[in-house]
């Protein structure tokens, strides 16, 4: 998922990541075998653990 600044306390973000470079990333993942990737703007590492396992 993407880093977003909760608050101008903390750390600034530099460069936001476009949806067609998640994309870039799940057909990476998939191909160096992992069998499921999620991987967009919001995605946490557990989600759709439960539908993937």
């Amino acid at each position: 998922g993407q880093y977003l600044r909760p608050s101008y306390r903390n750390m600034e973000v530099h460069t936001y990541v476009t949806p067609e470079k998640f994309e870039w990333y799940r057909h990476e993942g998939l191909k160096r075998g992992f069998r499921y990737v999620e991987s967009a703007p919001m995605v946490r590492s557990s989600y759709y653990a439960e539908k993937h396992f």
